[in-house]
């Protein structure tokens, strides 16, 4: 570890994650000393909205900083860097002022289906993949501000700058516009060279609105001071260097040991979502036929994740033991979801392995990897009279771990090594089916707040704490990796044999998917016609 030209031992790491925002504290060898958490809330609607109050997030980020003062004495002295992290996609526009125009779109939201599916029959479509390695999908700001356009012009007419998550809140701690490389490259760039292409943002139609993308900042060579008016509201002092970081997703493998020099490891997050990544030179990418998936940028020179996304892995999982804490629950039972939670492996020891088969798709906007579909479901096949509760929740964690081998597969062979992270990962039984379904050991990483340690770690190099990231990464990530738990082969044949099954089934209930949706629809055209007949005769 090197010196820096600071006065501070404590580096602070904010991850905005959708519903959770975390602040978190490092000392200048990796070691976590404190965390402070606030939740964040979003709304949802019928016609798939998902927004969040732009100011409630940026008030909850400097609450969680408060409270991390409150936990460490003399944090704000101690404080050498700040670094800011968070959820990805999404659209949070702000005016000429650095006020909200109206809430953000999330990640989750879905309203932008139809533009999607408009600009992929369009000539463009394949070489903004190509250019940018990454699918098109409602999640992204680009497809959410072409639909904006089309749709709610005004919001557009009205902003100064576009914005993701962990930009806002790096407006808000430092008054200066700006974007990463990782998030600009891969919604309206080319991951080559990390920069804006003007022949993406024209296949979009966003041309007219190339001036609200707002300046791209590496945060391990650049740094904004913090402002008066942030030191005011959350406790530290101004003048404080303030890192951008790159998307979550890249900083919490980071944090996890995607990337340590091995060759062929790769890394899943089994969280809200399924980010299932591995670690290639740029010139190594290998790009589907299908145009999904990720390219994203790590803080390392040449160096990108190639990613696919699972747009629901936990989800299933909470969904599942929310359907039996319900039935107890009208038994006059009460659990909790800890509870639960508590019990999985013990309902994962009493289930056969492989006995249904269970297409995670539980999110309301469908899917995103490997294949985009908004339509699609979840759903279980191979139902019988004999399957109990613990069948049930075994289908659904193998569920998670066939929809895993599923976006490695689109990214070419099996990884030789799976990091594990994500609360999930402390399964041991849930460890054990990925494992056996990816064929592959895994290991998960000591690391507690990987994503906040992802971010810091591009302060400690910003402000010279080591020269690189590799060397803070045989510091901070290397020696938290626990011991490789190898497959347990028998296990691994019959998953083997059951995946072509499973991506069968999952190409055969495509139609299936649509034909549904197209009455979900329908039904919802007819209510929202009653309803104006109803004001109309009124």
């Amino acid at each position: 570890m090197a010196s820096h030209n600071g006065r501070g031992d404590i580096l602070i790491g904010i991850d905005a994650g959708t519903s959770v925002i975390k602040a978190v504290a490092f000392d200048l060898g990796g070691r976590q000393v404190a965390e402070a958490a606030v939740k964040n809330r979003y709304r949802t609607g019928d016609d798939g909205s998902a927004t969040q109050s732009m100011a409630e997030t940026w008030e909850d980020c400097a609450e969680a900083l408060r409270h991390l003062g409150e936990k460490l004495e003399g944090l704000a002295a101690r404080t050498a860097a700040i670094a800011v992290t968070g959820q990805g996609d999404g659209t949070w526009l702000a005016d000429g002022d650095h006020r909200p125009v109206g809430d953000a779109w999330l990640w989750l939201d879905a309203r932008a289906a139809p533009t999607v599916d408009r600009l992929e029959k369009e000539a463009g479509a394949r070489a903004r993949f190509e250019a940018t390695g990454t699918g098109l999908n409602t999640c992204q700001q680009g497809a959410q501000m072409a639909h904006i356009a089309a749709t709610r012009p005004e919001l557009l007419a009205n902003a100064a700058v576009a914005l993701h998550c962990k930009d806002w809140l790096y407006l808000n701690l430092t008054g200066a516009r700006a974007t990463d490389p990782s998030e600009a490259s891969f919604t309206f760039g080319n991951f080559r060279n990390r920069a804006y292409d003007d022949a993406v943002i024209e296949t979009l139609g966003l041309r007219d609105f190339r001036h609200l993308l707002p300046e791209i900042v590496d945060g391990t060579k650049t740094t904004h001071p913090l402002s008066p008016e942030a030191a005011k509201q959350t406790g530290l002092l101004a003048g404080t260097p303030v890192s951008l970081g790159f998307v979550d997703m890249v900083m919490t493998a980071l944090g996890a040991g995607v990337y340590t020099g091995d060759a062929g490891t790769a890394c899943s997050t089994i969280g809200s979502t399924g980010v299932h990544m591995r670690a290639v030179h740029a010139s190594q990418v290998r790009l589907n036929d299908d145009n999904t998936g990720y390219v994203i940028a790590l803080p390392v020179p040449g160096m990108v994740t190639q990613v696919q996304t699972n747009m629901a892995a936990t989800l299933n999982i909470d969904w599942v033991l929310e359907v039996g804490r319900g039935l107890l629950a009208d038994m006059g039972v009460e659990v909790s979801h800890r509870d639960l939670v508590a019990k999985i492996d013990d309902w994962l020891s009493r289930a056969r392995p492989g006995a249904l088969l269970y297409h995670p798709y539980i999110s309301e906007a469908g899917e995103r990897g490997p294949f985009i579909n908004a339509d699609a479901r979840a759903g279980f096949i191979g139902l019988s009279a004999g399957h109990r509760y613990p069948d049930l929740v075994r289908a659904v964690v193998e569920g998670l771990a066939m929809a895993a081998r599923d976006c490695y597969a689109e990214m070419g062979e099996m990884p030789g090594e799976l990091r594990l992270t994500g609360g999930a990962a402390r399964s041991r039984g849930l460890r054990g089916v990925l494992s056996a379904t990816i064929g592959a050991p895994v290991r998960v990483s000591a690391r507690e707040e990987a994503g906040a340690a992802g971010a810091a770690m591009m302060a400690a190099v910003a402000i010279g704490v080591y020269p690189d990231m590799e060397r803070c990464i045989g510091e901070w990530v290397t020696p938290l990796l626990g011991e490789a738990e190898r497959p347990d082969p028998a296990m691994a044949a019959l998953y083997q044999r059951r995946y072509p099954t499973y991506a069968a089934a999952r190409h055969a209930l495509e139609p299936i998917w649509n034909a549904m949706a197209k009455d979900r629809r329908a039904e919802r055209d007819g209510a929202a016609e009653a309803a104006a007949d109803g004001r109309t005769t009124k």
